[in-house]
């Protein structure tokens, strides 16, 4: 395990391949964001839930997403692969806990293990280098988010909570089985429950996304999103955070915010940002009496 932790630090140190360094040189190239263009998402956790205040007053309910150096682990191309993605990693982990495939994988791309791996399809033109770092200035104030996550889950539950059925009578003769489901069948023909139907089991753990999630506020310090509305999973639960898919071209954020930062947000415009970024909601004063 020494000489493994050795040659693993080894890789560290002498930093990116052959193969990682044409990629640098490919990235380097200016990119111009498009409508077309599809930027690669990034995997935040979920620190919990807390409230915001616009300009009028209305408390707007966020969730407290943090990014934690969360970067680039592979490139994946049409030529080898069939497709066009990025590997994002994020979290550090100690070496000593890693297999040794894995450890072989993040030696190669010089990049430290990580706790969670997910892939993100991109265009061509959004290619990012290997060992690039994704910052909560990747998005925008304003802009609209999809969140993906496992669902809290909640064991086996009946079917008036997995799946919101009325349940019996309150009075009038039922005893015992107000909650029960009712009929699962019909009678001998076709003399069988049919596969699907809706009955007591297990709730929850099953992937969601909840998508357009409006962007509330960026803390670049901290590297904090706050996004606005619930999202899936628990606390310190792994989110994977991406452009809105409904939400193409103009769509996607506030015309003075466009365009977004392609592929990546620059080290140096990130210096001259402000610790914290928020959003716009503008209107009128919902308290006024309206005519």
């Amino acid at each position: 395990m020494a000489s493994l932790l050795s040659s693993f630090r080894a890789g560290l140190r002498t930093g990116l391949n052959t193969e990682c360094r044409s990629f640098v040189t490919a990235a380097t190239q200016p990119a111009t964001w498009t409508h077309k263009s599809l930027r690669t998402g990034v995997i935040a956790r979920k620190k919990g839930m807390t409230a915001m205040w616009d300009e009028w007053g209305v408390r707007i309910p966020v969730t407290v997403l943090q990014l934690e150096q969360c970067q680039v682990v592979q490139v994946l191309n049409e030529e080898t692969h069939g497709y066009t993605a990025l590997q994002i990693g994020s979290t550090d982990r100690t070496p000593k806990n890693v297999t040794q495939p894995m450890l072989g994988h993040f030696t190669k791309a010089g990049v430290e293990p990580k706790r969670k791996l997910f892939e993100f399809e991109v265009t061509p033109d959004a290619v990012l280098p290997v060992g690039t770092e994704l910052v909560a200035s990747h998005f925008v104030p304003g802009q609209f988010v999809d969140c993906s996550a496992p669902t809290m889950g909640k064991g086996f539950q009946g079917a008036m909570k997995r799946h919101g059925f009325g349940g019996q009578p309150a009075s009038h003769g039922t005893s015992l089985t107000h909650r029960s489901l009712g009929s699962t069948g019909q009678r001998k023909d076709p003399g069988k429950v049919f596969k699907g139907k809706k009955m007591a089991g297990r709730m929850g753990g099953e992937q969601a996304t909840v998508q357009s999630l409006k962007v509330m506020k960026i803390d670049n310090d901290l590297n904090l999103l706050y996004v606005k509305g619930a999202v899936p999973g628990v606390d310190d639960q792994f989110i994977k955070v991406r452009d809105a898919v409904k939400k193409r071209g103009n769509k996607i954020a506030p015309a003075d915010v466009l365009p977004l930062p392609f592929p990546t947000i620059q080290p140096e415009a990130l210096k001259a940002m402000p610790r914290e970024l928020v959003a716009k909601t503008g209107g009128s004063d919902p308290y006024v009496m309206k005519e």
